[in-house]
């Protein structure tokens, strides 16, 4: 029997209320790295090569770190900042887990 204190949320895919733990976990997009690493928020990465950030005129170097990233709703990028790069945005096909 189901707790009583859950919360459901209506699934209009199904046309059934489910529980919403249950949906987070049927949502949730796994994140994946070059290598094939699992990602999520907050990890460190590192470059697997070298990348011209477009606006900033700059260069980041291969092996270069990037700390704390945040995922974004698209599988294919990651949110981060750079010491001198705020608001970078990263494809993953490009960074490493570290």
């Amino acid at each position: 029997m189901a707790d009583q204190d859950e919360e459901w949320v209506y699934d209009e895919a199904s046309g059934e209320w489910r529980p919403a733990s249950e949906l987070v976990t049927a949502n949730a997009v796994e994140i994946r790295d070059a290598a094939g690493n699992l990602l999520t928020d907050g990890d460190s990465v590192v470059l697997v090569k070298d990348l011209k950030v477009k606006g900033a005129g700059q260069t980041l170097k291969q092996r270069t770190v990037i700390r704390s990233i945040r995922l974004t709703d698209n599988p294919d990028e990651i949110d981060c900042r750079h010491d001198t790069i705020k608001g970078l945005v990263l494809r993953t096909e490009f960074v490493r887990r570290r």
